[in-house]
């Protein structure tokens, strides 16, 4: 891998952005590499065309879980089904984005998909904004990035009204519909993702405002409100997952409200599909050996190296790889051992000079439009790994 030295952003600068999370606290080390990944320009449109190409397999799979019932296979909470299929039957409940975890893409390294975090993805002010001021603060005008998501999505907030590719119409379909955001008070860095979010959507045209979640009221027969507002869209950065497990009845009042056209969600509760690691299964199921699928399955696999992970995860917890011979080569306690594992052949990761692992993630918004880097010491990327943003060379 060729890396390109960098200087630093500021903390001051950081901070002005409401990027709260520059910092590991671990360790006092800077969350972001002072080094951009140089990507060939032939290896940033595989990146993308592969995005696409997944997102059309994951419609083509869902619609067969959805035929075929199997969201037991998924590990999906029983009263989500409900809404999940609501959203799924109807077309106003617009995907708003996701990001593809990706293992190679660089120096002949073939892409093969991880996971699709396609409900809550992380990384999106790393990616869309934090790796953009690093060419800035650097004098490096000369140089682009794989890196289109705040258009993009200003744009998927518009087909929220239009429902097509084509945006020309917003104007003329929008009636001043609002959309309510929200995260759980606390939460740093989900609060400013959310508020970047915020703000994309009323540069696109819409009425927005703020909540905690613990601050709006859910009606199952009205809807939706904030300070006694009613909104037509509510985007929540909280996982369907945690709603369903831990927030029982707001589940079921959400069903209510989506049942009774009362509101529209983001992302869509068909999303958590989609978020499941179990769904790896499913997609190698209807397309065996396809070059971007590892293949998975419920059961270990036998004479290969695989990773054991739970249908529902994150920051690399409760993560087990094996090598071909079942012997551990690296492990990771953590919270989400009560769900159903899957398995999965174990892919291969590029890795820089100073032997640290890299996997790139790439942000979905009706199409492939952002690309950035997850750093780390060991191949299991949790909580630890720093970000790396990146330069196409000409």
């Amino acid at each position: 891998m060729n890396l390109l030295k960098i200087k630093p952003l500021t903390t001051e600068f950081l901070e002005s952005i409401n990027f709260s999370w520059h910092t590991d606290f671990d360790d006092d080390t800077p969350y972001l590499v002072d080094k951009l990944v140089e990507v060939e320009e032939i290896e940033a449109k595989t990146y993308a065309r592969a995005a696409d190409e997944l997102y059309n397999m994951f419609v083509e799979a869902g619609d067969y879980v959805i035929e075929n019932n199997l969201f037991h296979e998924l590990n999906i909470p029983f009263n989500l089904v409900d809404i999940i299929k609501a959203s799924w039957e109807n077309d106003v409940h617009w995907h708003l984005y996701g990001r593809f975890d990706f293992a190679g893409g660089l120096d002949r390294i073939p892409i093969k998909l991880l996971e699709f975090n396609a409900d809550t993805p992380t990384l999106l002010l790393d990616t869309a904004i934090a790796q953009w001021a690093m060419l800035k603060a650097n004098n490096l005008d000369e140089y682009r990035q794989f890196n289109n998501i705040h258009e993009c999505l200003k744009e998927n907030f518009q087909r929220l009204v239009t429902l097509e590719e084509s945006i020309d119409k917003f104007d003329e379909y929008y009636e001043g519909w609002k959309i309510l955001f929200s995260s759980v008070r606390g939460a740093r860095e989900d609060e400013d993702t959310t508020r970047y979010l915020q703000s994309i959507a009323q540069e696109a045209g819409f009425d927005c405002e703020y909540a905690y979640m613990d601050e709006i009221e859910f009606d199952p027969n009205e809807g939706i409100f904030y300070e006694g507002v009613q909104y037509d869209y509510f985007f929540k950065l909280v996982p369907w997952e945690d709603i369903a497990i831990h927030e029982g009845d707001l589940a079921l009042i959400l069903t209510q409200i989506v049942n009774n056209q009362k509101a529209i969600i983001l992302n869509p509760a068909y999303t958590l599909m989609f978020q499941s690691k179990a769904f790896m299964k499913i997609l190698w199921d209807l397309f065996p050996n396809h070059p971007l699928l590892l293949e998975t399955s419920f059961e270990p696999l036998k004479n290969k190296a695989y990773v054991k992970k739970p249908s529902f995860g994150r920051e690399g917890e409760n993560i087990t790889i094996y090598d071909q011979n079942g012997e551990i080569i690296d492990q990771k306690e953590g919270n989400y051992d009560n769900f159903k594992p899957i398995y999965q052949e174990k892919a291969t990761l590029n890795r820089d000079e100073e032997e640290n692992f890299y996997q790139a993630g790439v942000f979905f918004a009706y199409e492939g439009c952002g690309l950035g880097f997850r750093v780390g010491k060991r191949p299991i990327l949790d909580d630890d790994s720093k970000f790396a943003g990146h330069i196409i060379k000409e």
